[in-house]
């Protein structure tokens, strides 16, 4: 699938560095095959040091090299890479973005290229335990499209969706999703050092905790309200903890929270392509 190709990464970041080393490791592709665009010296060593792969300082080299080109730089500095690489990119090539906020149609104006996959992973995938949302345009091709879910594969699980506007939720539920959990997390360690125990007794109780209760959705594949309802006792301890929190509001202001995140998605996607037009008008 990736014979003779090369995987140039313009970006190589956390979540640049999680998906070559990734790649590396599920074997997709020969180390000389990867080719990474930094500008720091020191990151660059580092990558070659580390992983055996080519690195340059030059994004217009790691564009023309690329069969395969990924995207993985912050969302302000894309309108400038864009107007730098959009030159030197083979027609042929597919462009796969990891970049929160930029949609399609500003990136095939940028880039003036038409196959192009905007994927959303998020923080866990710097392990290899990621969830990836990804769309591609209709000028990616089968074999494209299998290229591509291979190497978001690396970052964990993936699911494609055949409309872009899925991008936008799964910012609110999967990328932002993390920061919810670790919150959670937060939360009720802080509630076991009031109780009483040591920070690190809390912290090894909470995650452990957390830990199981996923593996047995993902095991007995039951409803959570089902599962929720077998260790609840009537008049019990989770029983009275579940009551305070729906007497909170738990389930309205997550679902709020959620939504909030979806609206800023939206804006932020608005903003950025608002931006991007008047640059180049």
């Amino acid at each position: 699938m990736f014979t003779n190709q090369t995987i140039s990464f313009i970006g190589a970041g956390n979540m640049g560095e999680a998906m070559i080393k990734g790649i590396l490791v599920q074997g997709l592709v020969e180390p000389e095959q990867i080719l990474a665009s930094e500008p720091r010296p020191s990151r660059r060593v580092e990558l070659e040091e580390r992983y055996g792969i080519r690195t340059t300082d030059d994004n217009r080299t790691a564009t023309r090299e690329a069969n395969i080109l990924v995207l993985s730089i912050k969302p302000q500095v894309l309108p400038k890479v864009m107007r730098e690489i959009n030159l030197d990119l083979d027609p042929n090539a597919l462009v796969l973005s990891i970049i929160a906020g930029a949609r399609i149609g500003m990136m095939t104006k940028g880039l003036r290229h038409a196959s192009i996959v905007r994927s959303m992973p998020n923080t866990p995938g710097q392990f290899g335990v990621g969830m990836t949302v990804w769309t591609s345009t209709p000028h990616v091709s089968d074999e494209q499209r299998l290229q591509a879910q291979s190497i978001l594969q690396a970052l964990g699980k993936e699911i494609w969706m055949d409309d872009e506007h899925y991008l936008d939720m799964a910012t609110a539920l999967s990328g932002t999703g993390p920061a919810y959990v670790f919150l959670f997390i937060e939360s009720l360690v802080d509630a076991g050092v009031h109780l009483g125990f040591a920070r690190h007794v809390a912290e090894d109780l909470v995650l452990q905790t957390i830990e199981g209760s996923v593996k047995v959705v993902q095991e007995l594949k039951r409803h959570p309200a089902t599962l929720r309802n077998m260790v609840t006792s009537p008049g019990g301890t989770s029983a009275s903890a579940i009551y305070e929190l729906d007497k909170g509001g738990f389930r309205t202001i997550l679902s709020k929270a959620v939504f909030a995140a979806y609206r800023r998605s939206v804006e932020l996607g608005e903003s950025s392509e608002n931006a991007f037009t008047e640059e180049i008008s």
